[in-house]
């Protein structure tokens, strides 16, 4: 079928056919018009004009199309020279921050400066020693007519506001519910390059209001990983407009949002989400080829179209009309054929050498440039890799700890930050919001700089360099002169734990309404010294991401610590400070075959005391520490080795209230041990047992109400024949109330936990049994619940059962996100608290009445519920994150502003939860398991944990 010819007009009137005449003259004006407006955007019209070319109805628009292909991405030359941001709010006050310490973001990220920053018109305008005479302004004056607010922030830390650039804030809102969340995915297909992660954006979202909290200001919301080409991914000022909608929030949209074709010949940049590997694979029931094909025939299809596009407009601007038609495009590819012509800044989800080889692969062959590899657990070991991409090595978006989660993150190192960063490649962190709370987002660079990333390097990984990513950095990023006034004012040096802004400026508005700030410790203000950790950096590359874990047991049955600036020890009254060295005072501790035998000053433990020929380890502390082991709970640690495989790990228990149970499992003795489950020598668990967490208690994996009973056992251990492997055999019965979905009810799981513990005889055996103790308070039980409705039900379903049975019920409630509200009354009901996280989050329904801490809350959980005199633990969610444990706890002391002593900080993470978990709590110090640390106490950046002394397993173990 031959195509219809377009529809022509001549250049002049001049030669129409008589039929025509009658209208000639209009007709000759409209084409002399016409030839005029496109002269004004082609070079090639006057040489037609002399040709009398015909022109078709759409040549200024298509000539005009061609002209805009030749537009770049990135600001107009003449930013700079705005006055107000485009996102600045009438009727917002100027600001002066007086007395800063500013990290500017300058001179790759070195520049502090100490003076004043001054923002109006939602711009910083003047950063240091301001001249306000050379900006005309009258302070003074402004004040007194209140239009300006000066702060003194007496030598606080100001920084950029922090950018997290990879979010899924909105599209995977919190609370996550049926109708509002889960909007980050499309699983129509793998290649989707159409889609657009703003058409999700919860503008109702529980988490921009915390995020905000904790420094963030921007963040690019991306698609999911499930495809291919996941779609268009947007980026957000996080903070609430007065339009209230999606697209107010947005900073440069790119002109496909916006109505505009870019300003002097620039665009706002695009973004697009790439996924490699697992996720599309799984989702699509494919493999790594199949994935790769998909990728290679969309990028072909995006190359003709620009192709087509590109020979038109060739053939357009030199007149070639006849035949052209009109221009080449598809709305479903527009964006694909925007990345091939480099105006998009491609973000990809990929971890494994074999996917990022495929990746860089794919872009040399279809020439286009990656902004950023994400996650990407195995960059570190092929730098060399990235560096072949076209046009530029990709950054790398890491988290700093969490791995091992699934197959492609089990060779995932602490130290990939650093040897990237050593590798010349640009590093930044980012949170995956929800996947890690972005509130926390500053926490990733800490331990990046605490695992050897340079300071300012690890604070550019969340200001300077995702702003670069993003390709942002002309606004946001910097504390600059002419920048987006996107600042934070932090309450201790932003890489120290726990720092908290104090403030938060989006676009010069102040965030915080009377934010609570929490009084931090002088040398909170300073920078970590971190210990070194050069070695293991170099196993990690040297063992490709599975170096050597296991402790290596000292050569003597003496050890000596000296150089001790701290030792605290448990007791029948709980852990204890038993020594802390006065002034210039060096402290020694001296251990025997794994047990203490002195401890105190050098002259009241002398080595001397120690028998001729008795070889001795020294160790130097280094003004460290000797505490406690830690203790975890909350994750499958022990049972599951890789959370997405489950050839790893000991699987679920049959729910009775779920489904059927086999019969040949529902008989006399049937009950769930997760000792049975155990598993040794585990990576994760392996990396706790370095970080000073010596013990885990862990319950039965299970997704319903029934779990099983809990065991205890050592995280350094190779396996559970080996002395002191299985710490205890039974600590607790498991269950959880909570809302499973439709079935079973909460009230069903009440009904039946009711029945257990009142409807069973006292010779009840199997299953039933440990209800049976229960309700005798033989052992305690152990209930995941997290809203307040629940654990009052709770409360009382225990206050009926002790009346019944006249014994009293050991219960402890873990998860208790809503806990604080029932503070008083579960101090009353005698019930003990595990609060898993330690840090609040409304991932779901039942937990969205969290107590957020400074600087939202003056209280915290964990304070609040001790001042009630409530036995407090802390657990984790996910295995990877019991190394961190250490730093939980120092967070949870810190957050309490001195009402938590180091002592009980301790107790949360050691004897308060093993005893809530009905572990055997040592009283002995000679029975305990401590830890040593160098450096620092086990709370601190600034230490390194270098030893375990192990009683039970007879031995000092060295790292």
């Amino acid at each position: 079928m031959n195509k219809r010819e377009p529809e022509i007009l001549p250049v002049s009137a001049r030669g129409a056919p008589p039929h025509r005449r009658l209208r000639g003259r209009f007709v000759g004006i409209l084409a002399l018009l016409t030839a005029f407006q496109v002269y004004l955007v082609s070079d090639w019209v006057p040489a037609a004009l002399q040709r009398s070319v015909p022109l078709p109805l759409h040549a200024e628009q298509s000539l005009a199309r061609c002209a805009a292909l030749d537009f770049t991405s990135g600001p107009p030359t003449d930013f700079h020279d705005r006055t107000a941001s485009d996102r600045f709010v009438p009727g917002t006050k100027a600001t002066l921050l007086h007395n800063a310490r500013i990290w500017t973001g300058e001179n790759n990220g070195t520049e502090v400066l100490q003076g004043d920053v001054y923002v109006d018109k939602g711009l910083i305008l003047g950063v240091g020693n301001v001249d306000f005479g050379a900006l005309g302004l009258d302070v003074d004056g402004m004040v007194t007519r209140g239009e300006l607010d000066v702060i003194d922030v007496r030598g606080a830390w100001v920084t950029p506001g922090i950018v997290d650039p990879h979010s899924h804030l909105g599209d995977a809102s919190s609370p996550a519910l049926e109708g509002a969340s889960g909007d980050d995915n499309s699983l129509k297909g793998t290649i989707q390059p159409w889609l657009r992660s703003l058409d999700g954006l919860n503008t109702h979202d529980a988490s921009y209001r915390l995020s905000i909290a904790g420094g963030i200001t921007t963040a690019l919301v991306l698609p999911g990983s499930a495809n291919a080409i996941g779609g268009q991914a947007f980026t957000i000022k996080l903070r609430k407009t007065a339009e209230r909608s999606p697209t107010s929030m947005l900073l440069e949209p790119p002109h496909d949002i916006n109505g505009t074709r870019g300003e002097n010949g620039h665009l706002p940049w695009r973004q697009m989400k790439h996924a490699c590997g697992e996720n599309p694979s799984r989702v699509y029931d494919a493999t790594r080829m199949d994935t790769f094909w998909a990728f290679r025939q969309a990028y072909d299809k995006a190359r003709q179209i620009k192709e087509k596009q590109d020979a038109y407009c060739g053939a357009a601007r030199a007149g070639k009309w006849t035949g052209l038609g009109e221009f080449p495009e598809d709305l479903q590819w527009e964006a694909l054929v925007d990345v091939l012509r480099g105006r998009v800044r491609v973000q990809t989800h990929c971890y494994e050498a074999v996917d990022l080889d495929d990746l860089i692969r794919l872009s040399n062959e279809f020439k286009f440039p990656i902004a950023a590899v994400h996650h990407a657990h195995e960059a570190y070991l092929v730098p060399d890799v990235l560096k072949r991409a076209y046009a530029h090595p990709p950054a790398v978006a890491i988290f700093a700890t969490n791995a091992r989660y699934k197959r492609e993150a089990y060779r995932g190192s602490e130290f990939a930050a650093r040897i990237l960063s050593e590798n010349g490649l640009k590093v930044v962190v980012k949170s995956d919001h929800p996947v890690l709370n972005s509130r926390y987002l500053l926490y990733e660079a800490q331990q990046t700089h605490y695992y050897g990333l340079p300071p300012n390097l690890a604070l550019a990984a969340v200001t300077t360099h995702p702003a670069q990513v993003l390709g942002l950095e002309h606004r946001v990023g910097y504390v600059k002169e002419g920048w987006d006034a996107d600042l934070v004012v932090w309450d201790s040096h932003p890489l120290s734990l726990g720092a908290t802004p104090a403030q938060v400026f989006i676009d010069g508005i102040p965030q915080l309404e009377a934010p609570h700030v929490v009084r931090k410790p002088d040398s909170f203000q300073d920078l970590p010294k971190v210990p070194n950790f050069d070695r293991e950096a170099e196993e990690a590359v040297a063992f490709e991401g599975l170096p050597p874990l296991l402790p290596t047991k000292a050569s003597t049955d003496t050890v000596l610590f000296t150089n001790v600036r701290s030792v605290i020890l448990p007791g029948r009254d709980g852990l204890s400070e038993a020594y802390t060295a006065q002034h210039d005072e060096s402290g020694v501790v001296m251990v025997q075959n794994g047990s203490v035998t002195c401890y105190g000053t050098e002259a009241a433990c002398s080595p001397g005391s120690i028998a001729d020929g008795v070889r001795v380890r020294v160790v130097d502390l280094q003004g460290g520490a000797v505490s406690p082991g830690l203790l975890t709970y909350g994750s499958p640690l022990g049972l599951q080795e890789i959370e997405a495989e489950a050839s790893t790990g000991d699987g679920r228990v049959f729910d009775p209230l779920s489904g059927p149970v086999p019969k040949i499992v529902a008989g006399q003795d049937s009950i769930v041990r997760a000792v049975d489950g155990l598993q040794f020598a585990g990576r994760d668990s392996l990396l706790a047992y370095r970080a000073g967490v010596t013990k885990a208690i862990v319950a039965p994996v299970h997704g319903g109400f029934f779990g099983g009973l809990g065991t205890s056992f050592s995280t350094g251990a190779v396996h559970k024949l080996e002395e002191g492997a299985v710490i205890q055999e039974i600590t607790a019965l498991h269950v959880s109330v909570r809302h499973f979905g439709r079935r079973p009810s909460v009230s069903t799981q009440i009904a039946a936990l009711r029945g257990l513990l009142l409807s069973l005889p006292d010779d009840a055996t199997g299953a039933t049994k440990p209800f049976t103790d229960v309700a005798k308070g033989l052992i305690p039980i152990v209930v995941e619940a997290y809203s307040a409705d629940v654990i009052a039900t709770l409360i009382l379903l225990k206050q009926e059962v002790e009346e019944k049975t006249g014994a009293t019920i050991q219960m402890t409630i873990a998860g208790a996100t809503e806990a604080h509200l029932l503070a008083k009354e579960i101090a009353e009901a005698n019930i003990g608290i595990i609060f898993v996280p330690s840090r609040p989050f409304p991932s779901v329904w039942e937990q969205r009445r969290v107590l957020p801490g400074p600087p939202l809350s003056e209280d915290t959980e964990i304070a609040l519920l001790l001042a009630h005199n409530v036995t407090v633990g802390i657990g984790i969610e996910e295995a990877w994150s019991a190394r961190n444990t250490r730093f939980d706890v120092g967070w949870a002391a810190l957050e309490a502003g001195g009402r938590i002593s180091k002592a009980q900080a301790l107790a949360l993470a050691s004897t308060n939860l093993e005893k809530l978990l009905g572990g055997d709590v040592e009283v002995a110090a000679a029975a305990a398991d401590l830890v040593a640390t160098s450096g620092g106490d086990l709370f601190s950046f600034e230490s390194k944990v270098v030893g375990i002394v192990s009683p039970r397993r007879g031995a000092v173990e060295l790292f």
